[in-house]
């Protein structure tokens, strides 16, 4: 059980997430679930309701007992540090309103766990995917629908989220799109002719009229294309090129930055195409060697 006056805490810390850091909606459900297990837990640990004052009261030993159940019923180190980030960024919010120590759930250290980096497909598989997912359906609008997506991903670096999110507004395509990413951040991505030239054929062949705020890519029945559509046209294609399970969309637009930085793409306009906030981030999702790398690093870098 929660009492309301934590639930309206929880409300109106999600409340501050999505409006002062820009917090994406699925991201504040995420937090909202994190949360409440933790509440949930911590309720059945000292049995009874769980209010804000129970839980001003949280000790070391609480912590490492919600920390011991959750690696107990098969929760991975990788999740479980999102959980306890979540818990710790409400507690640090939820004890200045109200005025209580946090050390005990600040102090929890994060379970370690290996960054997993997506592999990247060579030129020639990334190519040949985009061949591949076309053969996959029998209706050619669909087909090309597929492979419109797919030149986006790679050729854009495109999050599978933010293809699916173009609208008629957005076409024909122009020389640059401006894409709202994470976290409402927007940026400026260079569209190649290939792309446009992918989309183009797609809406010539689709049945499905071209409405400003309809979607651009549109699914069977005409209504907005599911993601998990294009991740099992991606399934079926690496099958046959004989490409690992790591081949995803998401593995698309790793492609398009490892590409880029391997052939000597400065590595903060990479950064900006991608959309992160930090250069740390574009240097681990790159995953190129080392030694590449710094070098790219050393003619980017304004100093130099």
């Amino acid at each position: 059980m929660i009492a309301p006056a934590l639930t309206n805490a929880l409300a109106a810390w999600l409340d501050h997430q999505g409006a002062l850091n820009n917090a994406a909606e699925n991201t504040l459900k995420a937090y909202q679930a994190d949360v409440l297990g933790f509440v949930a837990f911590m309720s059945d640990h000292h049995g009874g309701q769980q209010g804000l004052a129970p839980l001003s009261r949280i000790t070391v030993s609480d912590m490492r007992a919600w920390m011991a159940h959750e690696r107990g019923r098969g929760v991975g180190a990788r999740t479980l540090a999102r959980q306890l980030s979540a818990v710790k960024s409400f507690y640090r919010w939820l004890s200045d309103r109200e005025g209580f120590e946090p050390t005990a759930v600040l102090s929890t250290r994060s379970p370690k766990f290996q960054k997993k980096l997506p592999r990247p497909l060579a030129q020639d598989a990334a190519s040949a995917m985009i061949d591949t997912v076309e053969l996959q359906s029998s209706d050619p609008w669909i087909a090309a629908r597929d492979a419109a997506v797919m030149t986006l991903l790679y050729g854009c670096g495109l999050r599978i989220s933010e293809a699916l999110g173009l609208t008629g507004a957005d076409v024909p395509l122009p020389q640059t799109l401006v894409i709202k990413g994470k976290g409402g951040k927007e940026r400026i991505v260079p569209v190649i002719d290939a792309a446009r030239e992918a989309v183009a054929s797609y809406l010539r062949l689709s049945p499905h009229p071209v409405e400003p705020d309809a979607p651009l890519f549109r699914g069977a029945r005409g209504g907005k294309l599911n993601p998990r559509i294009v991740q099992k046209v991606m399934e079926r294609a690496r099958m046959q090129l004989g490409l690992p399970a790591s081949a995803t969309p998401h593995a698309m637009r790793h492609s398009f930055a490892t590409h880029l930085l391997t052939a000597g793409g400065d590595l903060r306009a990479i950064q900006e195409l991608l959309g992160h906030a930090s250069l740390s981030t574009t240097q681990a999702y790159t995953a190129v060697d080392t030694a590449h790398l710094i070098e790219v690093y050393q003619r980017a870098h304004p100093k130099n």
